[in-house]
């Protein structure tokens, strides 16, 4: 379907790929993951329009293949009065209508060959998009998200989440031969991810889907593209067998790594010293033999492996605070109410602890967002925040706490840096270095704003987080870097988030939005309800396990343990088949 052969793309401020190849087969549903900031909707650009791109080597797609796309943002369009059936089935519609307004025509026409050649061009375009059976395809799609009930509703009355949905729903119904998503899972509640899961493995399409998503990576996918270091890797097969294979390589990189490491540092010792005589010897033989170790040492360093996809760089998140507060309430919530057109929240009442760790969780459009910036405005009548408290705030609205038309050394002296050797050093522990520190806020990948509010939020030691989404738009090395900090962190923090992994590894206990209100839930029943619902019923204990073998190879590893390591890789091989 499409063949990308040694293709080369830079801007003037950063080169994106050098060489890379890749092809998409018929029927293949492919996951495409990278770090943030590596050009991967770049990449989606340059395929749905290709000669609006300057590009070196070769890009072939079948002529006859039909491209359909899901942006990465997409704006819900609140003055359309249609419903949602009117939406999805907008083609099917419009080419209904054009055939009814052909036959009209033809019923007082006295020449019908045209006519008649217009009849056949719209019966062919609607036998392309599925024929007349079009209203059941409309309603299978609906049932299999299992939003049958929305079908009569205004788009404008749609949640994001379910606005989302509707548009994966429409671009599936028309057929495409290729469909391509970037980010479709972004802010999705967990009955819509599960959703979206249903109509991706539904599809019988192609499809290519930028996802950082560990639920839809693990369940959806029988390709990898991995795009890291201006490098791409191709994969066939699952996600948690690419994961392994990395980690297999990984541990053989290392041990050749540390071999190479020691063969030159003894080859450094044995230049110094033949230096060291020359100093004082001046014949020719002991020259030659400095030169040739030289050249050795020279061909040990270029022969060194380059590991783009193992030697990842994880940012260091640390989230560390000026103060910690004894065992006390620092967020009293008491009778919270919130409504715009309807009432979302009713009577909310909790409290948060100086340590808590607490996801809210809920579905979309619940008032969830609202709560926790009421909360960081502290300027409502039912909420109270402890005197000694200092409050940092992660939005999902980015432009709500970054400011677009910033660079990103101009943003962090806003947030009190004094100069700019003094961000330089700071931000380089999150990725950013070079060139994108003079970079606009509004030029950088969702997943490169998202830690920059990280950064952020870390630079100001509040003693409690208040985090919207935090892992929304990040790739999977920093959420798992993300959760280690949540792990580590000793204040208090409130987190909205429907991300399974986040939720599960890093909370205390979560507060469920549900009939207007909210109630408290032990992580032990949300993992059981979850899980019953998502899972099969020992997925939660073999993951767990799972991570733990992992664990400990990267542990062996640090400790250059290569037999352990090695021991490991196998265990965890054989989990992985149970998985």
């Amino acid at each position: 379907m499409i063949k990308v052969e040694r293709l080369s793309f830079s801007f003037p401020q950063k080169e994106l790929y050098k060489d890379i190849s890749f092809t998409l087969e018929e029927g293949q549903h492919c996951a495409f993951i990278g770090t943030s900031g590596n050009g991967k909707s770049t990449l989606i650009d340059i395929l749905m329009d290709p000669d609006r791109y300057l590009f070196d080597g070769g890009l072939e797609i079948d002529p006859v293949c039909k491209i359909g796309h899901v942006s990465q943002f997409s704006q819900l369009d609140n003055t359309k009065d249609t419903t949602v059936f009117e939406y999805i089935g907008e083609d099917f519609i419009q080419i209904q209508d054009e055939i009814a307004s052909i036959c009209t025509e033809m019923e007082s026409a006295s020449e019908l060959e045209l006519l008649l050649e217009k009849y056949q061009l719209a019966l062919d375009a609607l036998e392309a998009i599925g024929g007349d059976d079009f209203e059941s395809s409309i309603n299978k799609k609906l049932n299999l998200a299992n939003l049958t009930k929305l079908r009569d509703q205004r788009v404008s009355d749609l949640s994001g989440g379910e606005f989302k949905l509707i548009q994966v729903m429409k671009e599936m119904l028309r057929r495409p031969d290729v469909l391509i998503m970037d980010e479709p899972d972004v802010f999705l509640d967990f009955e819509n991810l599960n959703a979206l899961k249903h109509l991706i493995n539904s599809h019988k399409g192609t499809l290519l889907v930028v996802t950082h998503n560990r639920y839809l990576l693990n369940h959806c996918f029988d390709k990898i593209l991995h795009l890291e270091n201006r490098e791409i890797q191709e994969f066939d097969g699952r996600y948690m067998d690419y994961n392994f294979s990395l980690l297999q390589t990984k541990v053989e990189l290392q041990e050749i790594a540390v071999a190479e490491a020691e063969e030159s540092e003894r080859n450094e010792k044995i230049i110094h010293n033949l230096r060291a005589i020359a100093s004082y010897n001046s014949e020719a033989s002991r020259g030659k033999a400095l030169k040739a170790r030289v050249r050795f040492q020279e061909r040990l360093e270029a022969r060194r492996i380059k590991a783009p996809f193992v030697a990842l760089k994880q940012p260091a998140i640390r989230f560390d605070l000026d103060h910690e507060l004894e065992d006390r309430t620092v967020i009293q919530v008491s009778n919270y109410s919130v409504a715009f057109d309807d009432l979302l929240l009713d009577h909310v009442s909790f409290e948060i602890k100086s340590t808590d760790k607490v996801a809210i969780i809920g579905a979309n459009g619940t008032g969830k967002t609202t709560l926790l910036r009421d909360i960081f405005k502290n300027s409502h009548d039912s909420i109270e925040i402890d005197a000694d408290v200092k409050v940092a705030y992660l939005s999902q609205n980015q432009g709500e706490v970054l400011q677009d038309s910033n660079t990103i050394l101009e943003e962090f002296i806003e947030a009190g840096f004094k100069t700019y050797d003094e961000i330089r050093s700071y931000i380089s522990t999150y990725g950013f270095e070079g060139e994108i520190v003079n970079q606009k806020i509004a030029s950088l990948s969702g997943g490169e704003k998202n830690l920059l509010q990280i950064a952020k939020v870390a630079a100001s030691k509040a003693n409690v987080l208040l985090l919207d989404e935090p892992t929304s738009h990040l790739d999977t090395y920093t959420q798992l870097a993300l959760e280690k900090a949540i792990e580590d962190y000793k204040g208090a923090i409130l987190m909205i988030s429907h991300d399974f992994y986040a939720v599960v590894n890093g909370m205390d206990y979560v507060l469920i939005v549900e009939d207007k209100t909210i109630r408290k839930m032990s992580m032990r029943k949300f993992r059981q309800m979850i899980y019953a619902d998502h899972f099969d019923r020992d997925y939660l204990e073999k993951e767990e396990k799972k991570k733990s073998v992992e664990m400990k190879i990267e542990s062996a590893l640090k400790d250059t343990d290569f037999e352990l390591a090695k021991g490991l890789v196998d265990e965890l091989e054989a989990l992985i088949k149970l998985l």
